[in-house]
C-alpha cells in the first residue's frame, strides 16, 4: 500500500485548549459502529458520564445549547480523553484533522484547513509543498475501479502542481493553464479519447502555452461590469450551501456588502487597491498558491470515481477565490489592514463550512457543472 502526505504533515500537533475555536464544538461528532460498541462496555464511575454523553439511537455525541460536545469541559479539554486515555477517541476524534482520500492500493492522507493549526502552518509557510511518498504492506483490489483514468489523473495533477508552484509566472496565468488543461482533459474524457490525455497534459507545460493563456487575456478580457457580476454571482452562491453554522451567514452578509453593494467601478477600485497592498504589505499570492495545491492535491483524483475532471479544478479555483473575496472584505472592515491571525481565520472557517458537509461538497461540484466558469478567465 502506497501512502502520500504533505512535507508540512508532521509540524501538526493538537494544540487542545489552547486552539481559539476547538473542533470539539460547532458541529456534530459521528461514532464508528466500532467505539460505539466499545463505550456500551465502559465500566466504573464514568459509565454514567458515557451514558448520559452519547446519542446511542444516532450514533453521535450529544452536545450542550452552544454545540459543545459534552465531553468538552470548561477548559476546552477532552473528559473522555482524560479518564479513559487516547484510546477511548472514536475515530473521527483520533483522525482530525487528517483527511484521507482512498484509492485502490493508495492512501492520500492531508491535513484538513478547517484546523486553524494547520491553517496556520501553512498559511506561514513560504517554500513550495511537497508531497512525501512512501509504502507499507497491504494490497486491496476496488471492483470498479479504472487504474488507467487513475494513472491520467495523478499524471495531470502532478502537472498541475508543478505548474501553480512555478513562481516565475503570474498566479493568474497559472490558474489559466490548469483550468485550460482541466477543460481539455474533460472534453478528452467525455469522448472517450483517455489515450491522447498525455498530449494534453503536455501541451499546457510548455511556453506556447503560456503565451496562448496570456493571448486569450488580452482579447477576452472581461469589462469592469461584467467581472463585477461574474464576482458576486460567484460568491452569492454560498447562500444555496447547507448552513453548519449560524454566524457564516453573517460573514458571509457583511462581506457581500462591503465588496459588492457599491457597484462594479467600485469594486474594481477596491480590488486593485488590495492587490496593490497585497504585493507591498504581504504573501497573499503565495498563500493563494498554497490554498489551490491543497484543493487541487486533496480533490482532484477523485474524479476516478466520477468523471468530473473540469469540476473539482473549477472547485478549487472559486474556493480559492471566495478565500481572497472574504480576505479582501475584512482588509475593506480593517481600512486597509489584514492580519495573518485573521488569514487563518477566514481560511478555516470557510473550510469548516463547505469540506466537512458532502452535501456541500456534492452541491459545489454540482455548481461547476450548471454554471462552468469560462477556463480563459480564471
Amino acid at each position: 500500500m502506497q501512502y502520500t502526505i504533505p512535507d508540512y504533515y508532521k509540524e501538526f500537533t493538537c494544540i487542545a485548549d489552547k486552539c481559539e475555536d476547538t473542533c470539539c464544538a460547532g458541529w456534530k461528532i459521528v461514532i464508528d459502529k466500532k467505539s460505539l460498541n466499545k463505550y456500551k462496555h465502559v465500566k466504573g464511575k464514568f459509565w454514567f458520564t458515557m451514558l448520559k454523553s452519547v446519542d446511542w439511537i444516532r450514533g453521535i455525541f450529544r452536545q450542550d445549547k452552544e454545540k459543545r460536545c459534552a465531553f468538552l469541559n470548561d477548559c476546552n479539554l477532552c473528559e473522555m480523553y482524560a479518564n479513559l486515555g487516547e484510546k477511548s477517541l472514536c475515530k473521527t476524534c483520533r483522525l482530525y484533522p487528517r483527511h484521507v482520500e482512498e484509492f485502490e492500493d493508495v492512501r492520500e492522507i492531508t491535513l484538513s484547513i478547517s484546523c486553524p493549526e494547520v491553517a496556520r502552518i501553512l498559511m506561514e509557510k513560504k517554500e513550495p509543498v511537497r508531497f512525501l511518498t512512501y509504502e507499507k504492506e497491504g494490497e486491496e483490489e476496488y471492483e470498479e475501479f479504472d487504474p488507467f483514468l487513475y494513472s491520467m489523473l495523478v499524471d495531470a495533477r502532478d502537472a498541475m502542481l508543478e505548474i501553480l508552484q512555478d513562481r516565475e509566472h503570474s498566479l493568474k496565468i497559472r490558474v489559466g493553464l490548469i483550468l485550460g488543461m482541466a477543460h481539455d482533459l474533460q472534453g478528452r474524457f467525455n469522448r472517450e479519447q483517455l489515450f491522447s490525455c498525455e498530449e494534453v497534459i503536455e501541451r499546457y507545460q510548455t511556453k506556447s502555452a503560456r503565451k496562448f493563456v496570456r493571448k486569450l487575456w488580452k482579447e477576452e478580457k472581461p469589462s469592469v461590469q461584467e467581472r463585477w457580476e461574474m464576482a458576486h454571482k460567484m460568491f452569492r452562491e454560498l447562500y444555496e450551501l447547507e448552513l453548519l453554522r449560524e454566524d457564516w451567514d453573517m460573514l458571509l452578509m457583511e462581506s457581500e456588502e462591503l465588496l459588492y453593494s457599491h457597484g462594479a467601478d467600485a469594486y474594481k477600485g477596491i480590488s486593485s487597491d488590495f492587490k496593490r497592498w497585497a504585493k507591498e504589505e504581504s504573501n497573499i499570492q503565495i498563500q493563494a498558491e498554497q490554498l489551490l495545491v491543497y484543493f487541487i492535491f486533496t480533490y482532484f483524483c477523485g474524479a476516478v470515481y466520477d468523471g468530473r475532471i473540469y469540476a473539482k479544478v473549477q472547485m478549487a479555483v472559486i474556493s480559492t477565490f471566495h478565500i481572497y473575496e472574504l480576505w479582501k472584505a475584512r482588509w475593506i472592515k480593517n481600512e486597509g489592514e489584514l492580519t495573518p491571525e485573521e488569514i487563518v481565520e477566514l481560511m478555516y472557517r470557510y473550510s469548516r463550512e463547505i469540506e466537512h458537509s458532502d452535501k456541500n461538497l456534492e452541491r459545489m461540484e454540482k455548481m461547476m457543472l450548471r454554471d462552468r466558469l469560462p477556463w480563459y478567465r480564471g
